[in-house]
């Protein structure tokens, strides 16, 4: 039997070598507007192909066979743009995924998965304690506090700040992210240090730097380290899925692609 070509990804070296990935569009079985690797469960593509693409990315983090008989320990969330935060410690299947927008774990075996098209994943890890997580950050969820819920909730699993790492992955570039001033006057509300994330667009427009906001929040509470990847998901057609790219050419739906983190049995 041929061995599957599975989709590529990004890594971060300080989560290695626990399994993970950031995957783009590539290397999957959709076609047409969500040609690739598409795994978003609500968009209008065959689920069964949506399956496959999610069992691929399984496959390609964790060195697993196609065997799709494991596909339920790949854990997604119905997301809501929130900052809720569940911690997982068996399997859940496809069809009853919780809503929340971030989730932990120390249970070895569980693979969490998020799904993006321009908000950011975040993977993060304790490798001293084995406590993993992933969150959906969006800029509610993000102004929202996500990313601190997301610690503290790994923090009651046993790992400790100081040790923790976040990775974050490809999302809306600044260049790509304009919005209007009531936009940035909530953001500033709720914190003023997120006024260096904007910078002038055209007249009562402003350009947001989400990634840039995110480290920020790293630094602030107090993680080991972070590092982040360089891209833009509204601009680079060939290698993302884009909700806003999606809604400015008027398109009738969108793809996601998937970020996923591990802790294997025996870790």
């Amino acid at each position: 039997m041929p061995v599957p070509v599975l989709p590529p990804y990004h890594a971060s070296d300080a989560l290695k070598p626990l399994p993970h990935g950031f995957f783009g569009r590539r290397g999957g079985i959709s076609t047409g507007l969500y040609h690739s690797l598409n795994v978003s469960l609500s968009s209008d593509d065959d689920p069964r192909r949506v399956y496959d693409n999610i069992d691929l990315a399984h496959q390609a983090i964790t060195g697993g066979g196609d065997d799709r008989s494991d596909r339920s320990t790949v854990l997604l969330l119905k997301q809501v743009h929130g900052t809720h935060v569940v911690t997982a410690t068996s399997p859940w299947s496809l069809d009853t995924r919780p809503e929340a927008d971030a989730l932990v774990t120390a249970t070895p075996g569980l693979v969490l998965g998020i799904t993006t098209a321009d908000c950011a994943p975040l993977l993060l890890a304790d490798p001293d304690a084995m406590v993993i997580g992933a969150a959906h950050a969006g800029w509610r969820s993000t102004i929202d506090g996500i990313l601190e819920e997301t610690v503290q909730a790994m923090l009651a699993l046993g790992a400790n700040r100081k040790g923790i790492h976040c990775s974050i992955g490809p999302c809306i570039g600044r260049a790509s992210y304009e919005v209007d001033r009531d936009f940035q006057e909530v953001h500033i509300a709720k914190d003023t240090e997120t006024r260096c994330f904007f910078s002038p667009g055209r007249a009562g427009h402003y350009y947001y730097d989400l990634s840039g906001y995110l480290q920020h929040q790293c630094a602030s509470i107090g993680i080991a380290s972070w590092d982040f990847i360089s891209a833009d998901t509204c601009a680079d057609e060939q290698s993302y899925f884009s909700y806003r790219r999606s809604l400015l050419r008027k398109e009738s739906g969108f793809g996601t692609q998937i970020s996923a983190i591990a802790l294997p049995i025996g870790a």
